[in-house]
């Protein structure tokens, strides 16, 4: 494109068809507030959410429907964000954002009286209910994102957007902490549905300074809407991303659903380059590939978001489920990370402000954006959180000029009525780059799951436990301590105590169940089989035996067993109670024999239950340790499979950001333009950035 200088104006004058209008001040600072609001508003609606969403499915009882109410407002923003874009080029701006915050704050408000009795069965349910008002807002909120960063380029400087864009790209980055700590809050200290109710008055406070402050901003290109070309973005859009989110987790990738998704949106997106091709006023004009900035930038934003999304989406289950943090302390230990994305971007944007010189910046955060993944590889079990901290302060290091500087690149390249499709397309390459980002690293650490688990996880012969098998839900339930596969094992231990315990008692059903359980060993199944009674039974008979013996020769066999050490203290009591006139003839001896012998023999439920006691004692405490042990080794397992998942997966994340980091090579250099119209001969001078 051409660089183009300053075009004089006065009060009367028309700005050129590559320039635009002057603003005041006054105007641009004003406008700027109401955009950090609006910018604030829209990234702690994707964020704020998150930790409210168990009590939400609790109270809604739609635990089945949990995804949609994330998937929903993601599948309405990212469809409309190149339609907003193309019609804030048309009718301006200012109403575009104003339509758009007001259906936003519409679809907030709907949300936070989901399920509320007076709405009834509306739609199903109160699940229902909000999925729908989610989309309502995620409708709107395609707006925010949008027009936000096309008002940056229609009322600043590529210099001074630079540094904005910058702070806007902190912003982001500090709303993904903060958004699950007000949202906990909010849940705990009022209702989950104030997690939708902050937005209001956040958002009408935006609504008053744009709409009462904010100049009309935007050139009225004139044109008609493409309605046929919206259409089939549409139909592209949302089969590729149902397809995406569905795909692997509610349907194999090889169904029919799934393929036929896939199908839908390939077919689409034919229709819409055709379409496309010969719309007088297109939705996404394809003559903006041609352009190399516009292409080759919106290609490597599209790869940074998989990048991206693959590890900030992942990293607090590693943490929750190796390193022991609780869900909500997770978020704010996202924190590194953030401060590296945010500083990062803060610096990166000042720096360009005053040298222009953009591509440095998004080559120097390819390569460290690589080294953190790298670094992210070497996770063992055992690491520390001060440990993980720093590599991922690297990694947001890397990330953070990624934020804004493809987009201001975009923007500096094509011509000012262009301005608003270009920075939507953007927007919508980099959302949709997170999407795919996410099901595919969803997929990949679940395939490296199935392969690494059986390596780290104990052999339980004969148990349904199986590496294969695990899901998530077990992994975070092992990190928590709360009902894990460690407790369900010293569970299955204690039921197999009971039942041991249920079959010495004579329960027939339950000596069964013992005598089939190949994890039972062969001595316990012949105690419980009726071998402990045998045992009790053959020595008391053994001992009766003997007795009978040495009391049938008298005062001699007598003394004896008292002098007998494995003679029972009470028998020797018994015994020394004798009168010796009872023994002294052979008569009286064999007697007494017979009787004190049918007495030990009378014993035998009682010295089985005796030994049905120790015999119990001993078993429990075997049991017990076993259980604790493989308790131990399979937490320590689910632990080690688990970060050898991770690692493996960011592994494969280094590839990405090779291939985002070798499009970013041959990212055009352009100067950095100024299309400002000279201000009228009366107007203030505006301020210089600082």
């Amino acid at each position: 494109m051409t660089t183009l200088s300053k075009t004089p104006s006065g009060p009367d004058s028309v700005p050129a068809p590559d320039t635009q209008p002057y603003y005041t001040d006054a105007e641009r600072k004003t406008t700027l507030t109401g955009l950090m609001v609006v910018f604030l508003l829209a990234a702690l609606s994707q964020t704020i959410v998150g930790t409210a969403m168990p009590r939400i499915i609790e109270d809604l009882q739609g635990f089945s429907l949990y995804a949609w109410v994330t998937t929903a407002y993601l599948l309405a923003s990212t469809v409309m964000v190149p339609i907003y874009g193309k019609l804030s080029d048309l009718y301006g701006r200012k109403p575009i954002l104003i339509f758009g915050i007001v259906v936003f704050l519409l679809g907030s408000a709907l949300s936070g009286l989901a399920g509320e009795p007076w709405l009834g069965g509306l739609l199903g349910g109160g699940m229902n209910q909000l999925i729908a008002a989610r989309a309502v807002a995620g409708f709107g909120g395609a707006a925010l994102f949008t027009i936000t960063f096309t008002i940056l380029a229609d009322m600043f400087d590529p210099a001074e957007r630079a540094k904005f864009g910058g702070l806007f790209g902190a912003i982001f980055g500090l709303s993904a902490v903060v958004g699950p700590v007000v949202g906990g809050f909010l849940t705990d200290a009022l209702s989950w549905r104030w997690t939708f109710f902050v937005n209001l008055p956040l958002g009408l406070f935006a609504l008053f300074l744009i709409a009462s402050r904010m100049p009309r901003i935007g050139q009225r290109s004139g044109g008609k809407i493409d309605f046929l070309g919206a259409l089939f973005i549409l139909g592209a859009t949302i089969p590729l991303l149902l397809a995406l989110t569905w795909g692997g987790v509610t349907y194999p990738w090889d169904s029919s659903t799934i393929l036929g998704l896939l199908g839908g949106a390939f077919v689409s997106l034919l229709a819409f380059l055709f379409t496309e091709r010969r719309a007088s006023d297109p939705i996404i004009p394809l003559g903006l590939f041609r352009i190399p900035m516009f292409s080759i930038g919106n290609l490597a934003a599209f790869v940074v978001g998989m990048a991206f999304f693959g590890v900030v989406m992942f990293l607090p289950l590693y943490m929750q489920m190796v390193l022991g943090v609780s869900p909500t302390a997770s978020g704010m230990s996202m924190l590194p990370l953030m401060a590296g994305l945010m500083g990062s971007s803060i610096l990166a944007g000042n720096i360009v402000a005053k040298n222009g010189a953009y591509k440095p910046w998004m080559i120097g955060g390819g390569l460290l954006l690589m080294l953190g993944l790298w670094t992210l590889t070497s996770l063992q079990a055992d690491t520390t959180l001060p440990e993980l901290y720093w590599r991922m302060f690297l990694v947001g290091l890397g990330l953070g000029p990624a934020q804004s500087l493809f987009t201001l690149a975009i923007q500096n390249a094509v011509s000012v009525r262009e301005l608003g499709v270009a920075t939507s397309s953007s927007q919508f390459f980099r959302q949709i780059g997170s999407t795919i980002g996410a099901a595919l690293f969803g997929t990949l650490l679940m395939n490296n799951l199935h392969t690494e688990m059986p390596k780290h996880m104990p052999q339980i012969p004969g148990a349904q436990m199986n590496a294969a098998n695990m899901d998530l839900g077990a992994l975070r339930a092992a990190g928590s301590g709360q009902g894990g596969p460690g407790e369900k094992i010293k569970a299955a231990f204690a039921e197999q105590y009971t039942l041991i315990e249920k079959a010495l008692d004579g329960d027939q059903a339950a000596a069964q169940a013992v005598a089939t359980n190949p994890q039972m060993p062969n001595e316990l199944k012949t105690l419980v089989g009726g071998g402990l009674r045998a045992q009790v039974h053959d020595k008391l008979s053994t001992q009766a035996a003997a007795i009978k013996a040495a009391l049938s020769q008298g005062e001699a066999g007598r003394q004896v067993l008292l002098n007998n050490a494995e003679t029972p203290q009470a028998l020797k009591t018994q015994l020394q109670a004798l009168p010796a006139q009872a023994l002294a003839t052979p008569q009286g001896a064999a007697a007494v024999a017979a009787q004190v012998s049918q007495g030990v023999l009378a014993q035998e439920d009682a010295a089985y239950e005796q030994a049905k006691a120790q015999a119990l004692a001993g078993i429990k405490t075997k049991l017990d340790e076993q259980g604790t042990r493989l308790a131990a080794e399979v937490n320590t397992g689910l632990k080690e499979g688990f970060t050898a998942a991770m690692t493996r997966m960011f592994g494969s994340a280094i590839w990405i950001a090779a291939l985002a980091f070798v499009i970013t090579l041959f990212v055009p250099v352009l100067p950095l333009v100024s299309r400002r119209s000279a201000p009228p001969a009366d107007a203030e001078a505006p301020a210089t950035p600082s």
